[in-house]
């Protein structure tokens, strides 16, 4: 497994992979062929499907210039690797071809070429485990946590990079508690994190977890919808779970920052498994590797938080993970809005809600998480492509038909 820092990634929403991958792309083949006097990308299947919504032809004309880059949409056709595939072309004045380059935007902001399992600029292999079993057995052993592993692999120089993916996190909520209006795009939904936390400091006590969570969450989540700043954890779509636990759990445990870090670090390195044996890729495998795996890695990170051993962490981010298999991506009309920033705020409470159920529990259970991980995958690999990120099934066909049947169309 490569370095976490290749799953926190810190950039533009509103997707890790319709707009961080592709602008990712742009400007390696941009450097590739800087004396083009012209480019066109062809995007397929659900890259094209929900490609408008999610901005990706503004991400790639952002860096190769909108008046000399022509953007084929290829909803129905399909690549071998991925469902999220490019094909860019480098034009002389002439219109003849340059060059052509083939890749995958493969969640994330990761991107594959063919026949190759890692993105070129992604580090190399550092983690010699790739199952949580083999890791939980090895820190047993040596007894030490899954943070002090993560610091053994990566070299102590990857706290002052979690440390900048905390304080970008922390912006990010700041920002979405401090601005209203209406989010870009077709169906003009209000941001709502302001007035979530308007209510919740007037509410009772029994209110205060679900309250802040949630206009945390929502905080986020609506900056991700509004092409802010955020970090993918594990992907841009899920980015409200993991920085609105530990926020919470920040302010009502009085957790300093470098508790914050190292739980920063365990979330990550369950990330980093589901990426390396299933996949973090909506477009791929539904939700279930988006906000499912956020909500697994918030879990871990919070079971750590309150004090949990390596076996009632590795419970939690089995929950975390297990109750949603199956979670399908439908994005309304292509937008990472509906269900999206909801959805970040369901899963937001419920990896406190699975972490408090470890801390209760002694740690057994009878599926392990690198099982639930396998069946992850291959549930999302059985989900007819219309419930992965193609806005063609689910709750963005039921929307679209309703708000047809209302304009008469």
């Amino acid at each position: 497994m490569e370095s976490i820092r290749e799953l926190y990634r810190i950039g533009l929403g509103p997707s890790s992979s319709h707009t961080m991958g592709p602008r990712f792309a742009a400007e390696r083949f941009a450097e590739k062929y800087p004396e083009a006097a012209g480019y066109r990308v062809s995007l397929f299947e659900s890259l094209a499907a929900t490609g408008k919504g999610h901005m990706t032809d503004f991400a790639i004309v952002s860096v190769l210039g909108k008046e000399r880059t022509e953007i084929l949409w290829k909803p129905e056709e399909k690549l071998p690797m991925h469902p999220n595939g490019m094909f860019f072309e480098a034009l002389d004045a002439n219109g003849a071809v340059l060059g052509t380059w083939t890749v995958y935007s493969v969640g994330g902001g990761a991107l594959r070429e063919e026949g190759q399992e890692l993105d070129q600029e992604q580090t190399a292999s550092i983690y010699p485990l790739c199952t949580v079993a083999d890791i939980m057995a090895h820190c047993d052993d040596k007894g030490i946590t899954y943070w002090e592993y993560v610091e053994q692999c990566e070299s102590p120089d990857i706290w002052d990079y979690l440390r900048e993916v905390w304080h970008t996190m922390e912006d990010c909520i700041a920002r979405g508690l401090a601005t209203e209006g209406v989010l870009p795009g077709s169906i003009g939904l209000r941001r709502q994190a302001m007035a979530y936390l308007r209510r919740t400091r007037h509410a009772g006590p029994d209110m205060q977890q679900t309250g802040r969570l949630t206009a945390y969450s929502l905080a986020a989540s609506e900056e991700n919808a509004a092409a802010g700043i955020v970090v993918t954890a594990p992907t841009c779509g899920s980015c409200g779970i993991i920085p609105s636990v530990l926020r919470y759990l920040k302010e009502t445990h009085e957790i300093d920052e470098t508790a914050i870090l190292r739980a920063l670090a365990t979330a990550g390195l369950f990330g980093n498994v589901i990426k390396f044996n299933g996949s973090i890729s909506g477009a791929e495998v539904g939700c279930q590797g988006e906000v499912g795996s956020a909500c697994a890695m918030a879990t871990a990170a919070a079971t750590q938080l309150m004090g949990g051993s390596l076996r009632q962490i590795e419970y939690a981010a089995e929950m975390g993970l297990e109750h949603h298999l199956g979670l399908t991506c439908d994005p309304v009309d292509g937008l990472v809005q509906i269900p999206c920033i909801e959805r970040n705020a369901c899963a937001a409470s419920r990896a406190l809600s699975r972490a408090q159920m470890a801390i209760l529990s002694d740690g057994s259970h009878r599926i392990p998480f690198d099982e639930v991980v396998a069946v992850m995958k291959t549930t999302g690999h059985d989900l007819p492509s219309l419930y992965r990120e193609t806005a063609t099934g689910g709750l963005a066909k039921a929307y679209g038909s309703r708000r047809n049947a209302v304009l008469g169309c």
